[in-house]
């Protein structure tokens, strides 16, 4: 287990925070390699409950070495707030480590994505407004300042004045918005990049020799395969890969190799933000299922919910090249008289069970099915074999769809609320 990713076959929301957190009692480093303060991991263990956006979820275990690599979108300000909010738990230079290499995510960046979404109105992707499409379209540009900058204040000062000339074009004569003065970008700076130097080094080369030392390593993603800017459900994705493949780039050690990908699904489909999501339930239905799998709100919007998805799963797990698979919250379902999949997509007239091109997806419906519920607590259960039989039906239905083995079964919220399997 020298080298590992853990990432998410669906839409994202798989409970990969909580799969990291259990893991990583097993990893000495743990590597966020793409994404941004867009989306979070939530963290239940002995010392409270942990919302994490940017911070890897490894920070919650002692003695585990934390890494946000150049593939992040690095919000300062965000970061630094989230660095102060979390109950109990030290951190230091010596267990977070940020890549030189890291873009820094502005304050224009989250500006003009709201300003998009406003002039796109009903037309929206669904924008979290944390200004990720922004940020990593202006990085795309070489438009951005690198971690590693903020140790060169003279070429920093030139460089933001440069910036903030470039970028008002747009704020003034695309969106009609006042400039950013330098004074203001620079007050920024000194707030929120300031206290972050002291944990901002060449993560590449400490990763090589950690790598040298047998380190074992934990490369963890935001979102699912469904929200990869060039495999998802385009355009409603994220503005970058979220696959396992590019763990070793983002992490900043393009030749490092991955042993293992453990791909995360729930054993329901939940989807946050815009686009087609075939099995979404509506409705009284869907209000009923949030409430029995304790979905709350996403952003003042509802949770968008139906039942696990084996199509886009098996989609999910193929392209993220997984090698075996962790399922979450299978306890939730414990209440249900018959256990739904959505097993198919009935396309102009014809079932299909593969992944069509994302125009089709608005055509699709689903076909569904059912399986016999348990009808009984399992959150106690710690051994596979002791699952009712229904319920281990269900999990090797899963299994043999997707064509590979489902190792952890999550049962609980809590750390150790697992079934281990082989």
């Amino acid at each position: 287990m020298a080298s590992t990713a853990i990432v998410g076959v669906n839409w994202g929301d798989e409970g990969k925070g909580r799969m990291v957190d259990l893991l990583t009692e097993a990893f000495d480093v743990v590597v966020r390699f793409q994404g941004g303060a867009n989306a979070g991991h939530v963290v239940i263990n002995q010392f409270g409950k942990f919302d994490l956006h940017l911070l890897p979820s490894g920070v919650c275990r002692p003695g585990v070495v934390n890494i946000l690599g150049n593939g992040v979108a690095l919000d300062p300000e965000a970061l630094v707030k989230e660095m102060a909010n979390q109950n109990g738990i030290a951190i230091t230079p010596d267990n977070l480590k940020i890549s030189e290499r890291a873009s820094l995510l502005m304050p224009w960046h989250r500006q003009v994505d709201m300003l998009e979404e406003n002039r796109l109105k009903d037309k929206t992707t669904g924008s979290t407004k944390e200004g990720i499409a922004p940020f990593y379209s202006d990085k795309n540009q070489k438009k951005t300042i690198l971690a590693g900058e903020l140790f060169y204040p003279e070429r920093l000062k030139k460089h933001v004045k440069d910036l903030c000339t470039w970028k008002n074009l747009t704020l003034e004569k695309v969106y009609d918005e006042k400039p950013v003065s330098e004074k203001e970008l620079n007050a920024w700076l000194h707030e929120y990049c300031e206290p972050l130097k002291p944990y901002i080094q060449d993560t590449r080369a400490y990763l090589l020799k950690a790598e040298s030392d047998h380190k074992r390593i934990l490369f963890e993603a935001q979102l699912g395969a469904l929200r990869d800017l060039d495999f998802g459900v385009y355009p409603y994705t994220t503005s970058v890969s979220t696959l396992s493949s590019y763990a070793p780039i983002g992490a900043g050690v393009p030749g490092m190799e991955i042993d293992r990908v453990i791909g995360v699904t729930k054993a329901y489909s939940t989807c946050l933000g815009e686009g087609p999501f075939v099995c979404e339930y509506s409705g009284s239905e869907a209000e009923a299922w949030r409430e029995m799998c304790h979905e709350t709100h996403d952003s003042g919007r509802p949770v968008r919910i139906g039942p696990i998805d084996l199509v886009a799963t098996k989609y999910g797990a193929e392209v993220q090249a997984a090698t075996e698979l962790a399922m979450t919250k299978l306890d939730v379902l414990s209440e249900l008289d018959e256990i739904p999949l959505c097993v198919g997509y009935k396309l102009d007239g014809q079932v299909i069970t593969e992944m069509p091109f994302p125009a089709a997806l608005e055509k699709c419906e689903p076909v569904y099915e059912t399986m016999k519920g348990w009808k009984c607590s399992i959150s106690g259960i710690r051994n596979w074999w002791e699952l009712p039989e229904e319920a281990k039906a269900f999990v090797n239905r899963v299994e043999q769809t997707v064509g590979q083995v489902i190792r952890w079964i999550s049962v609980g919220p809590e750390r150790h609320s697992i079934i281990r399997r082989g």
